[in-house]
């Protein structure tokens, strides 16, 4: 904790906002996407994660509903941690990834299994972490892009930052648009006219802050803050169907509190998260049913250095949500947790943690968490990663209280999983090999009633396992630069009643990434590859979506007269592939973006 003779221990240049995920995710694998990563991939945030990451998506059409499948679970069963605090749907337990731009971040981690010890319910599957990290250097700087491409597609980006040794601040604004009316490759109607994509129109905006302030050499302030709002139609998937629309939006305002001194680390946060949602099932009437909720979050976190050896971490954490909605009612629901975590350092290249967690409400009885692992260099190129956990999930606002089928005496999903990771390290290359397995019982499926109705029940017991690749090689050669990057997912998720694979889960999922600069120019190609994947419960082999391989092909100059400046093209579905991640939701074919980056 690089202690200083006054005792004092001063507060580091770069502050993280998730320390949490640097202390205590030492035996788990941590995939992060830096800066460079971001500005090659489109702003929406389930792009740059497609094409970079194991995780496989399902997206309702270009812009639309777009869910995650983590290690073979559910959309619900991925936790999004935003600076640290999850922010997952109070009303269905997921997010939905085009609603959120991957340029307001600083960097974006994924981190495989467990974690719902520190981040709580969801964090089955795995958990994405959006962190906004300041900096406390004397600097001032902005940086932005614009970019224009085919159906009408318009994006800008705007961000500033200010520091100096005592405040930093960051602000950012984002606007995504399109007209989303592409043609359907190779589809066309019975009277012979070309198929396109009818009432897909969208529009994300989204807009941030974040402040510090260091009070002293020990203290400092944090206040983070988002707000998103998203106006889409939902495309149609026969023109004689009725035009509808969805409006979703969310804020989000977070204060943090660290106070630093000798061998204790004290921190407070408060937090005030809203979301709200309006269905128009006719986007040209002003008739929309609705839904919303209201969460207040506390949160008390002491650390306890107490050798060189040993950390103590001891959380106490409150939350208040109340809920109304059209299809719910009003409902209240409140939730105590408190959690213990260790993490012994027995020397530097060997590291445990272990971490307990209990939770409390009138809603449902929360099992005892826990999660231990291990992580030791066994070799200058060579770590070993271990970690067992035991996770969960709680039932949403929609699973207990809809009005056609909510059911109030739903149980938690709970999982058990086991993980063990090889991580080669040679000079400029790395390359992480990892083996998972993981028990879900109580999974909560809806299900229809003897009266017709659906309700969600705690029917299924699942097995997941499988085996993950990521690896990167990156090397300078006088004045150009390559990297290459990759990913490569096997998964199997099977319903252990009747032995057939989840749908919506492929076998296999590949993406690779290659990057060439040289000078003034930078050129990149990515892919993806993924399996077909069944799309009912008996793995019926003529109901599925087929596997498909796409390719994105970019390049860009630095503009001489402007510093730090580019202006770049990319060809998306360069070979003009004619895909789908859901059946009938048939994307794009080829097409363009042009962007400008201005940095001054």
């Amino acid at each position: 904790m690089a202690q200083k003779k006054d005792t004092i221990t001063r507060l580091n240049e770069v502050i993280v906002s998730d320390v949490k995920l640097r202390k205590f995710s030492s035996s788990q694998t941590i995939h992060l996407l830096n800066d460079s990563i971001l500005s090659k991939n489109s702003a929406l945030l389930t792009n740059l994660l497609n094409y970079n990451t194991v995780i496989y998506f399902k997206e309702y059409g270009r812009g639309m509903l777009s869910t995650v499948a983590f290690r073979g679970t559910t959309a619900s069963q991925t936790a999004v941690i935003w600076n640290g605090i999850n922010i997952n749907s109070q009303m269905n337990g997921s997010t939905d990834f085009n609603t959120l731009s991957g340029m307001d971040y600083s960097n974006i981690a994924v981190k495989g299994g467990g974690g719902s010890v520190i981040y709580g319910s969801g964090a089955i599957g795995g958990t994405v972490h959006l962190n906004n990290d300041l900096k406390f250097d004397t600097s001032f700087s902005n940086q932005l892009r614009l970019d224009y491409g085919s159906f009408n597609t318009q994006g800008i980006s705007y961000k500033s930052h200010f520091s100096d040794k005592k405040w930093s601040a960051q602000i950012g604004f984002s606007r995504n648009y399109s007209d989303n009316d592409y043609d359907y490759p190779g589809a066309f109607d019975w009277k012979g006219k070309q198929r396109f994509n009818e009432n897909g129109e969208y529009k994300v905006v989204t807009l941030n802050a974040n402040v510090g302030f260091k009070i002293d050499d020990h203290q400092l302030l944090k206040l983070y803050s988002q707000s998103s709002n998203t106006d889409r139609n939902i495309s149609l998937l026969s023109p004689s169907e009725s035009r509808t629309k969805y409006k979703n939006d969310f804020s989000r305002t977070l204060l943090e509190y660290n106070n630093v001194l000798g061998v204790w680390v004290a921190n407070f946060k408060t937090a005030f998260i809203t979301e709200n949602y309006q269905y128009f099932p006719d986007n040209a009437v002003n008739q929309f049913s609705y839904g919303g909720t209201k969460m207040l979050m506390s949160k008390a976190d002491v650390s306890f250095q107490a050798n060189k050896a040993f950390l103590f971490n001891t959380i106490l954490e409150y939350n208040k949500t109340t809920g109304e909605g059209s299809g719910f009612g009003y409902h209240e629901r409140e939730i105590t947790g408190l959690a213990l975590l260790i993490k012994q350092e027995v020397s530097s290249k060997w590291q445990n943690e272990l971490g307990i967690r209990k939770e409390f409400t009138t809603n449902y009885k929360s099992p005892l968490l826990f999660s231990l692992g291990s992580a030791l260099q066994l070799t200058k190129g060579y770590e070993l990663k271990i970690n067992a956990s035991h996770n969960f999930r709680i039932p949403t606002y929609n699973d207990l209280y809809w009005e056609e089928g909510g059911n109030p005496d739903l149980k938690p999903e709970s999982s058990y999983q086991a993980e063990i990771a090889n991580v080669f390290k040679y000079k400029n290359v790395t390359l992480t090999q990892t083996a998972y397995f993981n028990k879900i019982k109580d999974l909560l499926r809806w299900v229809p009633g003897n009266s017709g109705i659906w309700s969600p029940q705690n029917t299924d017991r699942v097995a997941a396992y499988g085996a993950e690749t990521l690896l990167s090689w990156k090397r300078e050669m006088g004045k150009s630069i390559v990297e290459v990057n990759g990913t490569y997912a096997y998964t199997i998720s099977k319903n252990e009643a009747t032995g057939k694979q989840l749908f919506f889960v492929p076998f296999h999922k590949i993406t690779s990434a290659v990057a060439l600069s040289y000078k003034k120019w930078s050129a990149n190609y990515q892919m993806l590859f993924n399996g077909f994947v069944y799309t009912q419960l008996d793995n019926d082999p003529t109901a599925v979506v087929p596997s498909y391989l796409v390719g994105h092909l970019g390049i860009d100059y630095d503009i001489p007269f402007f510093a730090h400046s580019k202006i770049g093209a990319q060809v998306l579905n360069l070979w003009g592939e004619k895909y789908e991640s859901l059946e009938n939701r048939i994307m794009p074919g080829r097409n363009y973006n042009l962007y400008l980056i201005f940095k001054f």
